[in-house]
């Protein structure tokens, strides 16, 4: 269904399907991100950025979260099933080292996803 690349039917797209989950959802995080999720009625997870300049300072550091969090992304959302998923970066994000953000995230994805299918 999906080749390696991060696709548009991969993503949040519209402010309303932002909206959408930053209502009620589904919370895990640790002190480099927060996940929230919600399920969707596609079959597909999707993924929405939120990675805020208050938070990340400059636009390297922004855009490297950006790129490793696609990039787990990519590696998981087929696990993932129907939900859709908006990522938060923190402060200590910034200074965090690839191997630490992609550990987190590995984390953080099965704890999102436990949780809503608890909901």
């Amino acid at each position: 269904m999906f080749t390696g690349r991060f696709s548009r039917q991969q993503r949040l797209l519209k402010p309303s399907e932002f909206k959408r989950v930053f209502t009620r959802p589904a919370k895990a995080g640790d002190k480099h991100l927060t996940l929230l999720g919600r399920k969707n009625e596609l079959g597909h997870a999707r993924l929405g950025l939120a990675i805020a300049k208050r938070n990340i300072k400059t636009a390297v550091a922004r855009n490297r979260i950006k790129r490793m969090v696609r990039e787990s992304f990519r590696q998981v959302h087929a696990r993932l099933g129907a939900l859709d998923i908006v990522v938060l970066a923190k402060p200590p994000a910034a200074q965090a080292s690839k191997k630490e953000l992609f550990k987190a995230l590995d984390h953080l994805w099965q704890d999102l996803e436990n949780k809503c299918k608890d909901s």
